[in-house]
């Protein structure tokens, strides 16, 4: 049973880097604006690209395989990825004012899924 939780909270987390990745690739401003409250310039919006390619390739390389190994844990890099992202994401909204309809949310949405990652790779 707790395979497959994993397996289920690690497809999530992938899937919403996946999500976020192609959302990046494709309009980068609008996720600015959505997150920060703020437009890009034309070399922010590569670079976002750049960031939503590198979602992309996390959320595929942490996708789960089809047969779960016994015994797994959610991969580190997603772990990383999501506690770095929730502390970063916080800042901004805290201290640089930056502050889209989306950003607490998405705060909380890290955050949650920090914990649930960390309980599930340390602590079952």
């Amino acid at each position: 049973m707790r395979v497959r939780v994993r397996a289920s909270l690690v497809s999530l987390s992938a899937a919403i880097e996946v999500v976020t990745g192609f959302a990046l690739i494709i309009r980068p401003s609008a996720l600015a604006w959505l997150l920060l409250g703020t437009d890009l310039s034309e070399a922010g919006q590569a670079i976002g690209r750049l960031a939503g390619l590198a979602l992309l390739a996390l959320g595929w390389a942490c996708w789960p395989s089809k047969e779960p190994v016994k015994d797994s844990a959610p991969p580190l890099p997603l772990l990383t990825y999501n506690v770095l992202i929730a502390i970063y994401l916080a800042y901004l909204g805290a201290f640089e004012e930056l502050r889209g309809m989306l950003l607490w949310p998405a705060v909380a949405l890290h955050t949650g899924l920090s914990i649930m990652l960390v309980r599930a790779r340390f602590l079952s």
